[in-house]
């Protein structure tokens, strides 16, 4: 099961050449480092980010991915960094991008990364609501040299509307916390007692990005992506050039697909989750991927 599971993540489908884009960000010239792993972009990690994979992995200098390297394959990996690559050769002086589920800084790091390697100056986004992931984020970006005005770290949860939502306590939940949204105010107040939980407010697109241009929107909020996506809908469509969606459900694949489609947006990467049937029922396995770019913008 395992090795069929990794073989599928060959299964992307897109117009660009994948594998080359990976490939023209990659850095030959690492030289390994004690105690830390270097990925082919050149991005410093500790093993503190995830101790049960790093750990072994330390003072190594990772590959690109083959199709996928200890937390995202070919199709991730080349969806964000198109946005890169096109934010490039468009001659914008700024990179832009909002994480919205950073957990330790992943996303935001890496493309701040490549995007300072191509000549940009960055604005690094993200919003995580596991307070100990938020730690990590933070130690992630000064290890690769972002100073603090370059980026801007929210502990929230990604919502489709103002509010506040109920999230597992720092490290209840290890990387499958999921929020609990549209709660009603006492069952928030029996929250706001408990040691397990937490109550956060929820942020939006217009919060975190604050109406200006945003070259990549990364979702990965545990199932609560198309919620997000309907519910800032407008905001999305006049400043986000580029979605890219872990997906956690073909359902959830589908609303995407429905939403997107309607709105006249190019589907430019998809890799379907990968769900094998477990007790007669789906159960995801790999998150999907999906990349969508806007037409008026992108």
């Amino acid at each position: 099961m395992a090795r069929a599971l990794h073989d599928a993540l060959w299964n992307w489908f897109c117009e660009f050449d994948a594998e080359a884009l990976i490939a023209g960000f990659a850095v030959t010239d690492q030289v390994p480092e004690p105690g830390i792993i270097r990925n082919f972009l050149g991005t410093r990690i500790t093993p503190a980010v995830y101790p049960p994979v790093l750990a072994a992995l330390a003072g190594a200098v990772e590959p690109p991915p083959a199709p996928g390297n200890w937390h995202a394959d070919i199709a991730e990996w080349a969806g964000a960094l198109r946005s890169v690559a096109l934010a490039q050769a468009a001659g914008r002086g700024t990179y832009r991008i909002v994480e919205a589920g950073c957990g330790w800084g992943c996303w935001m790091t890496n493309m701040g990364v490549a995007a300072r390697a191509r000549g940009l100056a960055v604005d690094l986004i993200g919003i995580e609501a596991d307070a100990s992931h938020l730690v990590n984020a933070a130690d992630t970006l000064a290890l690769n040299g972002f100073a603090p005005d370059a980026y801007r770290l929210h502990h929230g949860v990604a919502g489709p509307r103002a509010g506040r939502a109920i999230f597992p306590a720092a490290g209840a939940a290890g990387w499958g916390g999921a929020a609990i949204f549209g709660a009603s105010a006492a069952d928030l107040a029996r929250a706001a007692g408990r040691a397990d939980v937490a109550v956060l407010d929820c942020l939006t697109l217009a919060d975190l990005a604050g109406g200006q241009p945003v070259d990549l929107l990364h979702i990965d909020i545990q199932g609560a992506e198309a919620d997000f996506v309907t519910g800032n809908a407008d905001d999305i469509a006049a400043h986000v050039r580029r979605v890219l969606i872990g997906t956690h459900s073909r359902a959830i694949e589908g609303r995407l697909f429905t939403h997107f489609e309607t709105l006249g947006w190019r589907l430019e990467m998809e890799r379907p989750a990968l769900a094998p049937p477990v007790a007669g029922r789906p159960e995801i396995k790999i998150d999907g991927v999906q990349l969508w770019a806007n037409p008026a913008l992108a």
